[in-house]
């Protein structure tokens, strides 16, 4: 099959529904991340309790736990991945809204419970439309089908940090908060527009379900090499992320100007390197795309640098913005491409949530004490830390198996391709 050109894709129906979807899975991520973070900024929470904040997103490092049941079980109703995502729509609607109802300064253990279950939530969500793309995407749609997915990712993150920072300063938090809740119907729309995967025999089992697909991918050649790439890749970026917002708004920058430069420039200039990265992965090849991009994703960390030794200066902050999630947004296509192949489809919940949330492990560990890194080292010396902790999966790289990238499934008929699952481009 030839590769589709991004024309070809963003005409597909089905790639605007991966826009939709991606929306849906990254709208809840800042709500219990930078802008959560913000909120409590400027309700005057310390760093330290900022930081240690950052462990309500554990459920996504874990949520290869619960990733079997979704494999196995299939809701009464709307299939096996379209289910599953309804109801974690659905209920997350509910919990964010929730969220508006309480202050963090005078309730931080019902705020953390709270973050805890949109975390939760929005992990499995995160699981099932994982697991839906992977399953109805084919090999030379990868790229680019990851590149929309991040779009309408990117696009969530935008209404829940550039919009929600803006809206924050003229109507208040409580208000942000329901608002951003009502914004999930997006994914609702999706999931019931969307056509239910066909041709996967679904695991007969809940212990096939849980052990099969660990068995199944452990027995590679280079398993574990490739679970510590993955584990390292995104490690410095995942460490910076956790305090830009704070960073930002302690150098004297308002909500406003955050909303505006860092979460609404930011994005946009995210989105165009993931696109523009799905187009370079066609040529590059995954090793040489995942190599460079990923060597440009940490270099920009030296921007964050410059701005702290510059302090607060516009331009500066819109440099260092937009050449880093350019970059982020062309490593997170090739690094989510390279993850979807090496997923065998039968088990597509399950092993995409193991290796996601390996991928993410290290990164939400190490950013619960991105505060005390902050404080003990200056925000020069904290972001040059991050650029040398992506040295190590660059050198990774060169090491792992050429077969890695190749899934092993059980010899089964290939089933006929289903018209409600056509190609990307077509």
């Amino acid at each position: 099959m030839s590769k589709p050109s991004i024309f070809q894709v963003l005409r597909s129906p089905r790639a605007w529904l991966l826009v939709a979807l991606g929306f849906a899975s990254g709208l809840p991520l800042l709500l219990v991340g930078g802008t959560l973070s913000a909120w409590m900024t400027n309700e005057g929470v310390n760093l330290k309790t900022i930081g240690i904040f950052t462990l309500v997103s554990s459920p996504y490092t874990f949520k290869f736990i619960w990733a079997p049941l979704m494999d196995r079980f299939a809701l009464p109703f709307m299939g096996r991945r379209r289910g599953w995502m309804m109801l974690t729509q659905v209920g997350l609607m509910g919990a964010i809204a929730a969220m508006g109802f309480v202050n963090p300064k005078d309730d931080p253990f019902t705020m953390a419970s709270l973050a805890l279950l949109v975390s939760f939530l929005s992990a499995s969500q995160d699981v099932v439309s994982d697991a839906w793309r992977t399953d109805t995407l084919s090999e030379a749609e990868r790229g680019f089908g990851v590149a929309t997915f991040v779009m309408g990712y990117r696009f969530g993150m935008i209404a829940s940090g550039a919009l929600a920072l803006s809206l924050s300063q003229f109507i208040g938090w409580s208000q942000t908060y329901w608002i951003m809740a009502s914004f999930m119907l997006v994914g609702v729309v999706a999931t019931v527009l969307a056509a239910e995967p066909q041709g996967q025999r679904p695991p007969r089992t809940l212990t096939e379900a849980a052990v099969i697909p660990f068995v199944d991918y452990f027995r590679r050649d280079g398993a574990l090499l490739a679970l510590l790439f993955l584990l390292l890749y995104k490690l410095g970026d995942a460490v910076a992320g956790g305090m830009t917002t704070p960073f930002f708004l302690k150098l004297g920058f308002s909500n406003l100007e955050v909303g505006t430069i860092s979460k609404g420039v930011g994005m946009g200039a995210t989105i165009v390197g993931a696109l523009f990265g799905g187009a370079l992965l066609a040529k590059l090849g995954m090793r040489r795309s995942l190599f460079i991009f990923g060597a440009l994703q940490a270099l920009t960390n030296l921007t964050f640098m410059a701005l702290a030794l510059i302090g607060k200066n516009h331009l500066m902050l819109a440099v260092a913005i937009c050449t880093d999630n350019v970059c982020g947004g062309m490593a997170t296509t090739a690094f989510g491409a390279f993850t979807m192949s090496l997923c065998n489809k039968r088990f597509s919940a399950t092993q995409f949530a193991l290796l996601s949330a390996l991928a993410n492990f290290g990164g939400r560990m190490l950013t619960a004490t991105s505060g005390f890194l902050a404080e003990g080292m200056g925000w020069a010396g904290f972001f040059g830390l991050t650029v040398v902790l992506a040295i190590p999966a660059l050198v990774l790289l060169k090491f792992l198996p050429e077969g890695i990238a190749a899934p092993v499934a059980e010899p089964e008929p290939a089933p006929a391709e289903s018209p409600s699952a056509p190609a990307m481009a077509r």
